[in-house]
């Protein structure tokens, strides 16, 4: 990305970004075959990671429902009160929020082995 003149701060953020989709794409999957690609367009960059996993892998909760939480919004004292609110923001499953709240837009989308989970920045 930095030979195609992107700002450290985008360049960061595919980063992040590529960390996060190939994590859910090794915990999730029961391949070791994972594909990341960045495709350059004139609207921004493209991070695309795809796996040739053998099963039916479901796809991501959208970001709201991953953390029980509205997009956006960081959780109240309340939302960390009793067992379940911890349950909700442990450690794992804030992967897609920090996608979504770096990429324009992101989605997913099943391929004919395995899925495909995209972001635009």
């Amino acid at each position: 990305m930095r030979a195609w003149g992107e700002p450290a701060e985008r360049i960061e953020a595919a980063a992040l970004i590529v960390t996060e989709l190939v994590t859910n794409a090794v915990q999730h999957t029961s391949t070791r075959r994972i594909r990341c690609r960045l495709l350059r367009s004139a609207e921004g960059v493209r991070i695309c990671v795809w796996n040739r996993g053998r099963a039916r892998i479901p796809a991501p909760a959208s970001p709201a429902d991953s953390a029980g939480l509205p997009v956006g919004r960081v959780p109240a004292a309340a939302d960390l009160e009793g067992d379940k609110a911890l349950g909700r923001l442990s450690e794992d499953g804030r992967g897609l929020l920090l996608v979504d709240a770096l990429a324009a837009r992101w989605g997913t989308r099943a391929a004919l082995a395995g899925r495909l989970v995209w972001a635009d920045l």
